[in-house]
């Protein structure tokens, strides 16, 4: 039985490393070395400086040996890795080993001869900058902004045409219908779409989410132009004119309604502001209060003296009475609420259809009330419904009193705004969202003043040349 040749040669290369290690520390033929000098080791900084690490540093190479000739350090290996059995013996074993081992060979060759377990170190250039930090030469940049399209600037910060830099130059590179002019004819031959590559890993653009919630301008049936009332008419039926004008007077007394409300409620808010300020007393912070003198002279003078009641204390007996009927209380209160609910249990059935019968009834309630208030917005659309902060107008009736109508169409008055009737009815079929009139803001005048200095130059100035 023999050992294998990789387990012999990493149990030479270890032998030939103690002993080169065991030499440096040999005695010397001219006597002994010079021994080292014991130097303080006070401190931790001057330990780690003055310690002799010898020991550690042949474990060290030991440990590099075994990584240049097997590839990692033997403890690491199992026994397979390193040994083996052999029974047949093989007699190019030695030939193989003659030359790396010869004494007859030079040493420079046996050196270059050698091949360590370990990869090699990379040679080439490597950059610890990330690459999107790397600076571009200024060619290099010109070329990409070209490529790009971009807009550059020239001198004093104007953007330049790209299409002027380098001009004349070979810099410029042919675009990419030049380049295949001439390849295809663009009306005969159908254009292919091309593939694109990123599709596979750059997922879609999602398209815009649909509100659940339909537009109310899909809900709303209103003409773009309605048709006018009979009243408006210049020769309009009696009764269709009676019932225009009793439709505008009901608008306009709404509106005078609504005013006087408003009215009333800013005067109500002015009284109390009023009130609230009549009752400061000065030097106090408002909300504080001052409490009342009590004149004890006068109460004393009267002989008048507010009786206090002193409650009597109960005796134990009392309070053990008094424990025992609140006990008695809570007691009957529980029985009756337990019989009350023993009581329920038959009818919990009658409950339940009761309650969903109930429900019913107001879901459906709750429908026909949306199916009415669909209908009426369908009708008339938005007038008069609140959409942010402001309300869709409804609309002025235009109608004309009984002395003001005309005889014929040549002496009728115009009535109204064609430009303010298409306005008011895209609001109302919510094409447009409701806005009022934005007034100019008031500024107040800017008035100039002469500063006192300017006022005595001009002194001095009129003495000198009177």
């Amino acid at each position: 039985m023999a050992v294998s040749s990789s387990s012999k040669t990493a149990s030479t290369s270890a032998a030939s490393a103690r002993q080169g290690t065991k030499s440096k520390n040999a005695k010397s033929v001219v006597g002994a070395p010079s021994q080292r000098a014991q130097s303080t080791r006070k401190g931790k900084k001057a330990w780690r400086k003055n310690i002799d690490i010898d020991e550690v540093e042949e474990g060290l190479e030991e440990l590099r040996v075994e990584e240049r000739v097997t590839g990692s350090a033997l403890y690491q290996k199992k026994d397979e890795d390193l040994f083996s059995v052999d029974v047949k013996g093989d007699e190019q074993v030695r030939k193989s080993l003659r030359p790396r081992f010869s004494t007859s060979q030079l040493t420079y060759t046996k050196i270059l001869q050698q091949r360590s377990a370990v990869p090699a170190v990379v040679t080439h250039r490597t950059s610890s900058t990330p690459a999107y930090k790397r600076k571009l030469s200024h060619e290099e940049k010109d070329r990409l902004l070209r490529m790009a399209k971009k807009a550059r600037k020239g001198p004093f910060n104007a953007i330049m045409d790209h299409t002027e830099f380098g001009a004349g130059s070979a810099l410029l590179e042919l675009s990419e219908a030049a380049k295949q002019s001439g390849g295809y004819d663009v009306w005969t031959q159908p254009q292919e779409e091309e593939e694109d590559e990123t599709a596979a890993f750059v997922p879609k653009k999602a398209a815009p989410k649909k509100p659940e919630v339909d537009h109310p301008k899909n809900h709303i049936a209103v003409p773009a132009v309605r048709s006018p009332h009979e009243g408006t008419s210049y020769n309009p039926p009696v009764a269709a004119h009676t019932s225009l004008l009793q439709k505008a007077v009901e608008a306009e007394e709404k509106r005078v309604r609504e005013e006087e409300e408003l009215k009333r409620t800013k005067e109500r808010i002015e009284r109390m502001r009023k009130t609230a300020l009549a009752d400061v007393v000065p030097g106090l912070a408002p909300g504080m209060t001052v409490q009342e003198v009590v004149d004890e002279e006068g109460a004393q003078e009267t002989g008048e003296v507010p009786a206090k009641k002193i409650p009597e204390r109960k005796t134990k007996a009392e309070r053990k009475k008094a424990e025992k009927l609140r006990a008695e209380k809570r007691l009957l209160a529980e029985r009756a609420a337990q019989k009350r609910m023993l009581a329920a249990v038959p009818g919990a059935k009658a409950l339940r259809k009761h309650q969903l019968k109930a429900l019913r009834d107001r879901e459906a309630q709750l429908r026909e009330r949306h199916a009415q208030e669909l209908k009426d917005k369908l009708a008339k659309g938005l007038a008069g419904q609140r959409l942010g902060k402001h309300t869709v107008p409804e609309g002025d009736i235009d109608v004309q009193l009984g002395e003001d109508l005309a005889e014929s169409l040549r002496t009728l008055k115009p009535e109204g705004n064609l430009f303010k009737d298409r306005f008011l009815s895209m609001q109302q079929r919510a094409l447009i969202e409701p806005r009022v009139p934005v007034l100019p803001k008031r500024k107040a005048k800017l008035k100039e003043y002469e500063k006192h200095a300017w006022k005595k130059f001009d002194r001095e100035q009129n003495a000198i040349w009177e």
